[in-house]
Order: structure tokens, then C-alpha cells, then sequence
């Protein structure tokens, strides 16, 4: 078994991710406490409603949120009572077994885990001590579990967990089948905006999909055409309508996800803006080369939109890790295109010192497993090779390499 914890600032932001997967019927609820009444009977909202009364005892503390995962090896065969008591003796040794909390297992992977939203501020209004909880608290409980109900050890050995989701290359595989796969797979599971976002999501995956011009009857009857493209972003082979996949990603489906894909994202929006500082600040002034490079070992790619002439007029940030698209004036003006480009040069030239601790609103702790992946969604894009502006090549899904004791982060626009 492997455990993750993630807090955060969005306890909407998970309730909703969770309840869109038993929307669309990729996950089911599968235990909840502390709402003094059976959780089927409450809306989104009054489940929404129970956390933000804590959040209000203690309104100076941010982080309250947490998400935590619980993820099994294909092997462990647990029926629904034994997941039950599995995730109720998890969260009761970790601290939070006297918390509200709604446990979700999901349908979408191949392995058997779940999904728990919870927050950490107690009914006094004092936040649960959580430093350090990772190797403190959840890697210890973790492995008694293990023991007690038989799992497949995580610890020492690699599971099973191959992504589902592969880079498009022409000849390799029937075109149709590979477009199909990627093309269902990026309209679940990343949270876009627009359809400038969702294509540069598939771009990253080697997939060209057209609306056609303006003054079309194909842009008007809001219809799209996917290829494989090449390593130029040119379409290659038999183009195939989005009509041609079953519940395939038409224009009509991909709006519909648009705006719940906003709150969605929000969750996480913290967590790239620290990523990129992370990179960004360790620079006086960097190559694009570099920061494009550098992005990427954080599981970020960086897209430079261009105009017709060839100037950058706007940058795209897609977080491969969440699984997120923000624009870098979703971000904020340090994260535009002009802040960005001042910084560029020939070469780099790294700081030799740092002076501001980032303020993180997401600390991740991994629990156990070594070199194993946490789950399938997870290793969705471990060693995929990755495309930044169209033709700049990013390798993602690389482990982000420890600071050394005494360098701190700044912020982007320092």
C-alpha cells in the first residue's frame, strides 16, 4: 500500500474533483464521518458546508485541507468492508479519526485505491499538528496495515503501474486507436479553460486537433478534426472527426468541462506558482533553454505562444503532475510573458544566494515505497519525452532534486 498526503488551501477543490468522478461514475463514495447523517443525503454543498464551519474557527490558518490518497497494488483483492476498516484504522492512527471526513474509491485505474477529503482544524478550532506526519506517522501505520490485512508490500519493490497514456507516433499503432486513447484521456483528466489550453495539452502528446477557420461551416457547426502530428506540429496521416470516437472529445463535450475545470484546478494553482519560483529563483537571468529544461524536472511544461511575426505575446504553464493548464496571466503578472522574457539571456547566470522561503500552500509527503509509484494516475506521464513550444523537447516525471540546507526561494518577479 502506498499513502499520500497533500494539504492545501481548497477543501472545494478536492470535494469537487472527488464528486465529479462519481458524476461520470469513475469513483463512488465509499465511507464518511462526522456529519451526524448518512452522506448520501447531503448535497454538494451541505458536504461542502461542514468543513468551511470548521475552516472559520481558525480563519488565520490557510492550509486547512487535506487529500489524502490510499493506493493498492492490482493484487490486493479488499472487498468494500475491508477497505472500510482499513481507511477508518489509517486516519484514526494518523490523528484524524475524530475529523468529518468523506472517503471516495475510484473506478478509473486499474488498482484499487482511495480518495479522502478531511481538513485539519478541530472542532476547538486548533489545527492538527501535520509536520513531518509523512516518516512520523502514515509510513509506520502504513506497514502495520500492511501486515494486518495481507497487502502486497510497497516498500523495496516496483509495482505494476504502467501509464496508460503514451505519446502519439505515427506507423507505431493504428491512428485511430492512439487518438482515441489520448484524446478521452486529456478531456478527463486535466482541468482546462479553453480550447487554446486543452490543445496545448495535446501537443504535449503529439496530437494536432483543428476547429478550422473562423468563417468555416466546420468552426461554425463546432467541429474538430484530430492527427498525429510530427515533430513539427504538422498533422500527419488519416485525420479522424471527434464524432468518430465513441463519447469521443467533440467541442460540445469540451465545454461543458470548462467551467467546472476552473474550480477544479484552483486546488493546485499554489502548488505550480511554487514549483516555478523554485526554478525561476535560482537565477539572475537564465536561457529559455534552462528555465524550459529546468520547468520540466518539475513536471511543468512551459508553451510560448507566438504571434503571427514570431513574438511571444503569452506563456502556458501545464502542470503535468495535477494535471493543470494556467495561463501565465492566471497566475499573475509575475508570471507573464513580459516577466518572464526579462529574464531571458544568452546565458545563465545562477544566484549565489536566495533570501525569501517560499510560502508553500501544498506540502507533499510520499509514504513509503521507494522507487514505486504512488498510483496509475500518478505514472500517467513517467517517462513520456514532452514538447514545449511546439519544438523544444521537456522530459517530465523526473524526481525534483533536495535544496541544499540554506537555500531559500524568492518570488518570481524578484
Amino acid at each position: 500500500m502506498v499513502a499520500k498526503i497533500v494539504e492545501g488551501r481548497s477543501i472545494r477543490g478536492i470535494l469537487h474533483y472527488n464528486e465529479q468522478k462519481v458524476e461520470k461514475e469513475e469513483a463512488k463514495v465509499l465511507m464518511a464521518s462526522g456529519f451526524a447523517t448518512e452522506i448520501e443525503r447531503l448535497s454538494f454543498k451541505q458536504r461542502l458546508y461542514r468543513f468551511e464551519t470548521l475552516h472559520q474557527l481558525s480563519p488565520r490558518i490557510k492550509c486547512n485541507a487535506m487529500h489524502i490518497t490510499l493506493n493498492f497494488h492490482p493484487d490486493d483483492q479488499l472487498d468494500m468492508a475491508e477497505m472500510q476498516l482499513l481507511t477508518s484504522e489509517y486516519l484514526e492512527k494518523i490523528g484524524f479519526g475524530e475529523q468529518p471526513y468523506i472517503a471516495y474509491q475510484h473506478l478509473d485505474a486499474a488498482h484499487p485505491h482511495i480518495h479522502i477529503a478531511t481538513t485539519r482544524i478541530q472542532r476547538d478550532g486548533r489545527p492538527i499538528f501535520t509536520n513531518k506526519i509523512g516518516w512520523r506517522l502514515s509510513e509506520p501505520v502504513r506497514k502495520e496495515l500492511e501486515e494486518k490485512f495481507g497487502l502486497v508490500k510497497a516498500q523495496g519493490r516496483k509495482l505494476k503501474n504502467e501509464p496508460y497514456l503514451k505519446v502519439a507516433e505515427y506507423g507505431i499503432a493504428p491512428t485511430k486507436k492512439q487518438l482515441g486513447n489520448i484524446t478521452k484521456a486529456v478531456m478527463r483528466d486535466y482541468a482546462y479553460t479553453s480550447f487554446a489550453a486543452y490543445r496545448a495539452v495535446l501537443a504535449q502528446f503529439n496530437v494536432h486537433v483543428d476547429r478550422g477557420f473562423e468563417d468555416s461551416v466546420m468552426f461554425e457547426k463546432k467541429g474538430l478534426v484530430y492527427s498525429i502530428a510530427d515533430t513539427n506540429g504538422n498533422p500527419v496521416g488519416v485525420p479522424f472527426k471527434a464524432s468518430a470516437f465513441y463519447n469521443g472529445a467533440t467541442m460540445k463535450n469540451l465545454e461543458r468541462r470548462f467551467e467546472r475545470n476552473a474550480d477544479k484546478r484552483q486546488a493546485f494553482k499554489q502548488s505550480l506558482k511554487d514549483r516555478i519560483d523554485g526554478v525561476v529563483d535560482r537565477y539572475r537571468s537564465v536561457s529559455k533553454e534552462t528555465l524550459i529544461k529546468k520547468l520540466a524536472s518539475e513536471q511543468v511544461a512551459l508553451v510560448l505562444r507566438r504571434n503571427e511575426v514570431g513574438l511571444i505575446y503569452g506563456l502556458t504553464f501545464i502542470d503535468h503532475k495535477h494535471r493543470t493548464v494556467f495561463n501565465g496571466s492566471d497566475l499573475g503578472k509575475a508570471y507573464s510573458a513580459k516577466a518572464v522574457t526579462e529574464r531571458y539571456s544568452d546565458k545563465d547566470v545562477p544566484k549565489q544566494y536566495l533570501l525569501k522561503e517560499p510560502s508553500a500552500n501544498f506540502q507533499e509527503k510520499d509514504m513509503g515505497l521507494g522507487t514505486a509509484q504512488s498510483s496509475q494516475e500518478e505514472s500517467l506521464l513517467d517517462g513520456l519525452l514532452k514538447k514545449a513550444d511546439c519544438d523544444e523537447p521537456t522530459v517530465i516525471g523526473k524526481k525534483r532534486k533536495k535544496r541544499p540546507k540554506g537555500q531559500q526561494s524568492q518570488n518570481f518577479n524578484r
